[in-house]
Formats: C-alpha cells, structure tokens, sequence
C-alpha cells in the first residue's frame, strides 16, 4: 500500500516539473515569436495609418493598452 502512495506521488511531482518546463519553452518561443508592444512599435503604428504621433498620445495608449491586460 505505501508502495503505491510513493509511486503516485512521484508521479504527479515529475509531471509537474515536466510541465512546467513544456511551459516555459512554449512561453519562450510564444515570446520571441511576438513581442510585446513597446513605444517605439506604436510610435511606427501611428505613423503609417497617417498620424503624427505625440508624446502624450503615446503615453496614452500604452497607459490604456497596459490597463487592459490586467
């Protein structure tokens, strides 16, 4: 009986850590593949949809991009 108590919680602590390796490689890859918006990004956004981009509107946008992630 204690025999597979030990089994089983081996078990779920090696899929554990196995899982959270795959996670971390595909948060890696997911990341690299598409970084976050900086302000740089939409300065270059703005200015091909044909707006001058100021300070305080970029400021703005990322204070309303950052609000919504949470």
């Amino acid at each position: 009986m204690f025999y597979y108590i030990l089994v089983g919680i081996l078990a779920l602590l090696a899929g554990v850590a196995i899982g959270f390796f795959i996670a971390r490689k595909y948060m890696m890859s997911y990341l690299q593949k598409n970084p976050p918006i900086n302000e740089n990004m939409l300065r270059v956004m703005m200015m091909q949809m044909g707006q001058k981009p100021s300070q305080k509107k970029i400021n703005q946008m990322m204070q309303a991009m950052n609000k919504q992630m949470k």
